[in-house]
């Protein structure tokens, strides 16, 4: 069983004790009037990338990230430095994340949320909204074709956008096919969470000019920032390198 898979398992079983939630989440994320536009804060200019600057303690691959993990002070921190836009990782079991945390960083910064965990149920799309979310990630990888544009619609119906990620062009296409408007290159592999930003090289050559384009994973200096933008991206998600402090959002800034 590969990472993914070993992911994929654990969250089937999380959703099952999900499930007799769901009228009660579909009830509150309805209800819900505040949504902020995540589109329209990684869709950059020409002369400017965007960065979702991403909160995450730990992951499968790095261990525990930071030992010290103050979610709050840490996204009033990025808000401060000039990010424009959230990823809150809410995973517990490999990633040590929680909704609680996604709840209170919503509370205390005005920029969009990106939830960012393994959505495979309509049920988990209602729970994001429901918990402040503007936004989900759909990995195309993780999905059947059928699923995804299950879940791209009912992203749609929940008023959230949704960051599709590919790790191939073949994905890519499917993600087009389904209707994704804004995609995700990964350039970590999920399979064996190897990491490689020609990645981002070789998959962005086949994106429509439409379509807003993020590269996620590796980008730790600003020659990697250098790298992705000149394939076009209009906007790097970094967590780790912000995380550890080998990076910071104004860093980032210097090369774009």
């Amino acid at each position: 069983m590969n990472r993914l898979e070993e992911i994929l398992e654990a969250k089937r079983q999380e959703i099952e004790r999900l499930r007799p939630r769901a009228a009660e989440l579909d009830r509150q994320a309805q209800a819900r009037k505040d949504f902020r536009d995540f589109r329209g804060a990684v869709e950059s200019s020409e002369e400017k990338i965007a960065v979702i600057a991403e909160i995450k303690k730990a992951s499968p691959s790095a261990g525990v990230i930071a030992k010290s993990f103050k979610p709050v002070e840490i996204a009033k921190n990025y808000e401060q430095a000039g990010a424009n836009a959230i990823s809150v990782l809410t995973d517990s079991k490999f990633f040590q994340g929680s909704l609680e945390h996604l709840r209170n960083v919503r509370n205390a910064v005005s920029l969009p949320l990106l939830r960012k965990d393994f959505i495979w149920d309509r049920a988990q799309i209602a729970e994001s909204a429901a918990n402040g979310a503007d936004a989900i990630l759909l990995i195309v990888a993780a999905l059947t074709q059928d699923q995804l544009v299950r879940l791209l619609k009912g992203a749609k119906e929940y008023r959230l956008d949704a960051l599709v990620e590919v790790h191939s062009i073949d994905e890519l296409q499917r993600a087009l096919e389904a209707g994704a408007e804004i995609v995700g290159i990964n350039n970590r592999d999920l399979t064996t969470f190897d990491v490689d930003l020609g990645v981002t090289e070789k998959i962005c050559r086949e994106v429509p000019d439409e379509i807003i384009l993020v590269s996620e994973s590796g980008i730790k200096t600003p020659q990697d920032v250098a790298k992705v933008k000149a394939c076009g991206v209009d906007a790097i998600l970094v967590g780790e390198a912000l995380m550890r402090g080998e990076i910071s959002i104004k860093q980032l800034r210097g090369v774009i």
